[in-house]
């Protein structure tokens, strides 16, 4: 039989598509961040009376999230692995189950069968001319998950962009076939601040032309990529690539000539930022998506000589413990891939890591560097992985470094209103 006629056998209804594969009991994984499901989730929720102990794993979702909703807390119980602005609510509200792992070892929870799938839940572009549709800009664990689940529901959308790698999967292996043209989630460009743009030029002071980079979202990373705008020949190998890496291709400075693994390309897990990005990344042929075992895997990392890999923290400790997704006892955010490219950095021949975040919190009344960490607050990043630390205020290198001189180099950029009680910290332990 013909590709064409699977798929038109296979089209229906996001409604049709939950009443017929959510059975009572039913494990689903939803495709992740700006190719998160979001028509499938609208159908959940008007058939919700109809659903019972649904488990919904997830990590980033963007777009409306209505099985999310607290209406729904009698049918779908969800269980993440990382929180963000849809999911922090319900997480508040004792709604959601949260599985600690890392990035690129979430595919194995599949595989393994520590939350063995029944269905997997993807938005993917139209199909090429053999029957492939693209995974787009969420390869990461979302291509893992179809693999593994027995029914594969996708949302197949025309504005989802083509992009290749090892993100294909065929027409043949879908289940169900719900036809959306919807744009795509955009997360904008957040405005850089002034404290941001001198954290960027201090990371930048640390990067030479040549090196390879990973950067997340958010301020730091955009003010870190104009602060570069003087270097040339750098190389992306990174979890998540946005708008501001767009940038740099296109001025040239990003163009993968002095990478030693896949050359003169950015390789990339998942992607998300504005509607011109995805216009970029379109059937682009020197951007590729990966899954993130392999992307986020340190000894993939590591066969990249001269990695630079730039992270940050909510809290760290005069020991170099970084707490970078819970705040005291309540979970905020995830490990996501940090670990994975500190580790994967140190692997690297030449490679270095950067710990980079603002002085303080709660506009300058508290720390980011102190004496503890919060009372319950979960250690992301051990002292042992951390080797750049770098503020408003400087760079200090923990890697080396004895526990006095870590708490030395960390209280001489952290902000000056707090120096002091940090100094008399040092006195009290070391003296």
């Amino acid at each position: 039989m013909q590709w064409q006629e699977l798929y038109r056998q296979r089209v229906c209804s996001a409604d049709e598509a939950v009443v017929d594969s959510l059975k009572p009991g039913t494990k689903v994984v939803f495709g992740h961040a700006a190719a998160a499901p979001v028509r499938f989730s609208q159908a959940m929720y008007r058939q919700r009376e109809r659903l019972e102990n649904i488990t919904v794993f997830h990590m980033l979702y963007f777009g409306d999230a209505p099985h999310l909703a607290p209406e729904m807390r009698s049918h779908v119980h969800p269980t993440l692995n990382f929180l963000e602005g849809n999911s922090r609510p319900a997480s508040r509200d004792r709604r959601v189950d949260f599985i600690p792992c890392h990035f690129h070892e979430v595919p194995e929870l599949f595989r393994q069968g520590f939350f063995p799938l029944d269905v997997a839940v993807v938005q993917v572009s139209t199909p090429n001319e053999e029957g492939y549709c693209s995974f787009g800009v969420s390869c990461d664990y979302t291509k893992a998950a179809a693999e593994c689940a027995p029914v594969v529901v996708a949302e197949v959308n025309k504005q989802m962009p083509f992009i290749g790698g090892e993100n294909l999967i065929h027409i043949s292996n879908l289940t169900h076939i719900i036809e959306v043209d919807e744009p795509i989630a955009e997360v904008l460009p957040p405005a850089i601040s002034d404290l941001e743009l001198r954290i960027g030029q201090n990371c930048a002071s640390l990067i030479k032309d040549g090196d390879t980079l990973q950067l997340g979202i958010g301020g730091i990373p955009d003010a870190v990529l104009r602060a570069l705008e003087g270097h040339k020949d750098l190389g992306i190998h990174t979890e998540m690539f946005t708008d501001g890496v767009m940038r740099m291709i296109r001025k040239g400075i990003i163009n993968g000539k002095k990478k030693t693994l896949h050359p003169e390309k950015v390789v990339t897990s998942l992607i998300f930022g504005s509607k011109e990005l995805y216009d970029f990344v379109n059937n682009n042929p020197v951007i590729e998506c990966y899954p993130v075992d392999y992307i986020n895997n340190p000894d993939v990392i590591g066969k990249n000589d001269r990695m630079v890999s730039i992270n940050s923290c909510l809290e760290m400790d005069l020991m170099g413990q970084a707490a970078s997704e819970s705040i005291g006892y309540e979970q905020f955010s995830g490990s996501g891939g940090q670990v994975d490219f500190l580790r994967g950095a140190k692997r690297s021949k030449g490679g270095i890591s950067i710990m980079a975040f603002p002085s303080t919190a709660k506009k300058g009344t508290e720390s980011r560097i102190v004496p503890i960490l919060k009372e319950g607050a979960c250690v992301t990043t051990g002292r042992n992985e951390v080797d750049y630390v770098v503020t408003e205020y400087g760079v200090a290198r923990l890697r080396g470094a004895t526990l006095r001189q870590r708490a030395e180099a960390l209280t001489a950029i952290a902000h000056p209103d707090f120096r002091p009680a940090l100094e008399e910290e040092i006195r009290r332990r070391f003296e």
